[in-house]
């Protein structure tokens, strides 16, 4: 990302930017799920969905494994078998804590979707963790791909302060991504 980026925004300046992480994925992915950027939480332990209340890996273990509780590298390496791919929309912002809504639209910066579609074309479903990985993606990302290329459909988010929803309703809507 660079100053000539469409959206880019310098926030070397700004108190508290956040940098999301690079993708978990190999080429054979054919699903992304997308989540807006790591909470605190996530960024202090380098590791996606670390909060121990964010629903996110119980729900990849029971939809994709035995429902048993597995180490970072395992989970991770279970996605990768499962041909599922992981990342956040954007790249960088500014916020003040963890919650997408406290993100300062005027310094947040997309990732680059262009390239990373290009190093996996398998990709044909995108799945967004939540109304705000939606929302970016679509104003920030969409707009410069194919549309066409592949469907897009939102999850209910698994963040502990999305707690409208039980577990068991969450996982009832995640379960499209394995088709069951």
């Amino acid at each position: 990302m660079n100053s000539t980026t469409p959206g880019y925004r310098s926030i070397r300046n700004e108190k508290n930017p956040v940098r999301s992480f690079g993708p978990i994925a190999d080429r054979t992915a054919r699903i992304l799920i997308l989540g807006s950027m790591p909470g605190a939480e996530s960024l202090r332990a380098g590791q996606y969905y670390a909060h121990p209340r964010n629903a996110f890996w119980p729900i990849m273990e029971m939809l994709l494994h035995d429902g048993s509780t597995l180490s970072y590298t395992r989970r991770v390496k279970l996605l990768k078998q499962s041909r599922i791919a992981l990342w956040d929309v954007l790249h960088s912002c500014i916020r003040a804590g963890s919650l997408d809504v406290n993100i300062r639209r005027e310094f947040l910066v997309p990732n680059d979707f262009s390239e990373f579609l290009e190093r996996h074309p398998l990709i044909t479903q995108v799945y967004f963790n939540g109304a705000k990985a939606e929302e970016y993606f679509r104003k920030h990302a969409l707009p410069q791909l194919n549309p066409d290329r592949f469907s897009l459909q939102r999850l209910p988010s698994t963040s502990p302060a999305h707690a409208s929803l039980t577990f068991q309703q969450k996982l009832g809507a995640w379960k499209v991504i394995t088709g069951s």
